[in-house]
Order: structure tokens, then sequence, then C-alpha cells
């Protein structure tokens, strides 16, 4: 028996090693840390339950034989976060480059099974350098099981992806199917083919961080939703994120407990609004005085900057926000925004999260590109996520709500809860320098001093339609109140609106125009 217990042990010992301690040593110099003690980082002490860890693959040819690990690349199991039970998995890049297989594929696969059966969050700690070319089409059908599992889990437990390393090929469509993607600077790479290959076949000249590094995912094309400057940051990240969520979406958020007056008033939100309505302001004032003081988690933070998405605490119950930014592009929306904003609705709604919605918008952004683009394809994912939102909706018209964005933005017609106006909101169907030149075309053409008529017919229109009252004559607009008491009247209302059970009719799924 003792010599059956030390072979297990030596085994063990082994799995803990990975690739060998030269590439573990590589592996540091590199400023990273290996996949066990990524896990220890993050996971509460002594709360990892591994599995899979003695696995390894069946292959033969190319000189696979005399490359076995116990493991096989990846560790996998169950941990604690904060206290909360987690499904994790780490790949291990001193194991022939955390290169994807057969076998790293049945074990993730198991644990995100077990996950959605007790439902638990996925956390996935990605270092891979792609498919396992050795194991041809068997690593291929591998990334489709994983897929599969991915989106299964889609909306039933919450999936975060931690990028570590460089990931390619199939390795990058797994995080892009998880909820949110965390990149480290200067160590972690996403991209679909690589430079070189890049190269030889469009002939285009690009290094790793412009095709595919932190700053790009995080600023141009949106895959990534957090940039962290080091792999602590980043669990940082992941526990703060995990904070604001449900383990699944049969329970409610967490609460925290309170730390703020839920009657507190911020004065300044009744001066923050410019009488000016082309002088910008920043909407994180609105947020940061509004919200529990320093919970507003900010996603896609770097990414189509004229709207505002994040998580944030009213009286300790956590909720997720919507808001334009009228720092950038005056807030209008266009493609990119639109595509953040109904994602991240979507998101809030499939986890019980009410949705808070602050609107000071002009419209959508007019032009050839976006509207080659698809602006109208990508504007109505706006409308179709709130129209399809059955968790609490409340919305604030802050200053600007013009034609279509009035709607858009979580309107009352859009199956909003309660819809409340600042008395510097101006909601109209577009603006009134447009309105005066289509309604007084023919009097303007014919008047002996256009610009006294034009300037005439400009303070009036701005008289009649520059403020939230005639929205609220006609019950479109449940309240008008101070700025400074929104933070009361929004908790207040969400005390009704925590027990709303509302559904939509049923169907396999809707077609969203994606």
């Amino acid at each position: 028996m003792q010599d059956k217990l030390e072979t297990l042990r030596q085994m063990r010992a082994k799995a803990r090693l990975g690739g060998g301690q030269k590439r573990i040593d590589d592996q540091h110099a590199k400023g990273k840390l290996t996949a066990r003690e990524r896990l220890d980082a993050l996971l509460d002490t002594g709360s990892f339950q591994e599995l899979g860890r003695l696995a390894t693959h069946n292959i033969s040819d190319f000189d696979m034989g005399s490359k076995k690990y116990p493991g096989d690349g990846v560790v996998t199991g169950f941990g604690k976060i904060n206290g909360r039970r987690v499904a994790i998995y780490a790949q291990d890049f001193t194991v022939l480059g955390g290169s994807f297989s057969q076998v790293q594929a049945q074990k993730i696969c198991k644990i995100m099974e077990l996950a959605q059966e007790s439902g638990i969050p996925v956390i996935g700690l990605l270092d891979s350098g792609g498919a396992r070319i050795q194991e041809g089409v068997r690593s291929l059908a591998a990334y489709g099981e994983l897929f599969v599992r991915n989106v299964m889990a889609s909306g039933v437990v919450p999936q975060i992806s931690v990028q570590m390393g460089p990931c390619a090929g199939g390795s990058v469509y797994s995080p892009a199917l998880t909820d949110f993607v965390i990149m480290v600077r200067k160590t972690s790479f996403m991209f679909i083919t690589g430079p070189d290959v890049i190269k030889a076949v469009t002939g285009e000249d690009v290094d790793f961080s412009t095709l595919g590094g932190t700053v790009t995912h995080n600023t141009l094309s949106g895959v990534a939703h957090f940039a962290a400057d080091d792999e602590q940051a980043a669990f940082r990240i992941v526990k703060e994120i995990l904070s604001y969520l449900p383990q699944n979406n049969s329970e409610d958020p967490p609460r925290v407990t309170p730390y703020d007056d839920p009657a507190r008033r911020d004065e300044i939100l009744d001066h923050l609004v410019p009488d000016d309505s082309s002088v910008p302001y920043d909407m994180r004032q609105v947020i940061s005085s509004v919200f529990d003081r320093g919970s507003f988690l900010e996603v896609h933070a770097h990414y189509a900057r004229n709207a505002l998405v994040g998580f944030a605490r009213l009286d300790g119950y956590p909720v997720g926000i919507v808001a334009n930014q009228p720092l950038y592009l005056a807030g209008v929306l266009d493609i990119d925004s639109a595509d953040k904003i109904s994602r991240f609705v979507r998101f809030c709604d499939a986890f019980n999260l009410p949705i808070l919605t602050f609107v000071d918008c002009p419209g959508y952004l007019p032009g050839v590109a976006q509207e080659h683009g698809g602006i109208i394809r990508h504007g109505a994912k706006i409308i179709y996520a709130y129209c399809e939102a059955t968790a609490p909706k409340i919305s604030i018209v802050v200053r600007k709500a013009m034609g279509g964005a009035y709607i858009a933005m979580s309107s009352k017609q859009m199956r909003t809860d309660l819809a409340f106006a600042w008395p510097t909101a101006e909601i109209a169907v577009m603006g009134s320098e447009g309105a005066v030149n289509i309604l007084y075309r023919q009097e303007l053409t014919r008047a002996e001093d256009p610009e006294a008529v034009r300037q005439q017919r400009l303070d009036e229109y701005t008289d009649k339609f520059y403020n939230p009252y005639s929205a609220a004559d006609m019950g479109q607009i449940d309240e008008v109140i101070e700025p400074s008491y929104t933070r009361l009247r929004l908790i207040n209302a969400l005390e009704i609106l925590r027990t709303k059970v509302a559904s939509n009719p049923a169907k396999k799924h809707g077609l969203m125009p994606v």
C-alpha cells in the first residue's frame, strides 16, 4: 500500500511541475505565472479541488509518445472566490505551449457541464498557442465540443475569460462566446491568424500588439471588456465582476451591507447640466453622485466611449447602468455604441440585474460610413434588447432625447417600468434647426427677413418641445424629478420593482438583428 501511495505522490508532483522547471523559469521570465500559481492567486486558500490531474493524450505520431504530461496542459476543477463556488480551468503554457487538445476539451467540458448543472460561474485562464497541430482534426473537433458548452451555458451561469498569454486561431472563439474578456497588457494577444500569415496572404506588415494586443481589443475591436496592467490586477477584476453577479440565472444578485445613506443628496446635480445644450458635461459625475460611493465598475471603458455601461450598487443592491456620454460625440448613438449597449442590456436581463438608463442623446450618428456599415441593423439591436428584457427597467432623461434615440434608449414604449426626467430634459422628434427648416420652409422662403423669422420660430419650437413637460402631459414621462433627489427616487422605485414578474411569448428564440 505504501508503494502505491508513493507512486501517486510522485505522479502528482510531476503534474505540478507541468512542462518542467526550465519551462517554468521561461514563463516567469516573461512576467507570467504558471497555471497552478494563477489558481493559487485567484482562489480562496485551500479551496481548489482538481479533476483530471493525471489525464494524458493518446497520440503516438510526430514523436508525441515521448511528450506525455499529466494533465495534458490544462488544470481543471472547482474552488471558491470570496466564499462563492466557481468552476475554473487554467491552461498551462509550459506544456506544449498550452496547445488545445482532445483531452483538454474533455476536461474543460466536464467541469462546464457540472457548473451548469450546479449553477455556478465558469472562469477560464487562457494561455494557449492554439490547436495542437499534431492531433489534426481531433483538436479541431475538440474546439467544437467546447463551443457547444459555451453556448449552452450562456445566460445560465456567468462565464469569464482571462487572457493570460497568446491565443490564436480556434482559441479566440471560446472567450468570444463568454460574457466578459479580460486581457493583460504586454502579455496577452488574440487573433485569428498571426502577423506572419497575414503578411504572406495580404502583404500587410503588422506586429503582435497592433494586430491583437490588449489596447487594440479594448479600444478598436471591442473584443475585450477590461484591460489589466498585470495578472494580479486581472484577478482583482474577476473578483469585482463576480461580486455584482448571481451564481446563475435563477438567483438574485447578491446584496452587500449598505454603507451609503439612501437619502443622500448631491446638490451638484442640480447645477451639472449646462444651460447651453451644446456644451458637454461628464455623465460619470451623475453616476458617481447617484449610486453608492465608489461602486461603479465600468465595462468596455475604452470602447465606444460615447456610451457608458457598467455595474453599480444602490443601497447595496447591484444594478446595471446604461448611459450616453456627452463628452464624446455628444453622446450620439453609432454602430459601436449600439453593439456595446445592446450586449450589456441582454447580459443584465439574463442575470436579473435591474437596468437603469440615463439618456442624453441627440440621435443616431448620420453619415455615409455609418449607413453603409449597417447603422440600421446595429441600431435595431438596442431596440431589440430593451424590448426583450423583462428585468426591472427605469430610464432618466437627463437632457437630450431626440427622435429615434428617445425611443431606443429605454423609452416608456420599450416596456420600461418607470420613466423619469430632469427639468433639463429636451424631448423632441428632432433638433430645433432641422425642425424649423422643415416646418416653416415656405414661410422662410417668402419672408422679407428670413433670419428674424427663423429665430422667432426657433424660440417657439424650443419653448414648446425642449422641456419634459409635454411628454409628461401625455404620460410618456412618469415624473419630472429634481436631479439631487434622483438617488432616493431610484432606491424607492427599485424597492417596488424588486418583485416584478414578467415574461415573453413562448418561442424557440427570437431573431436579433446581429
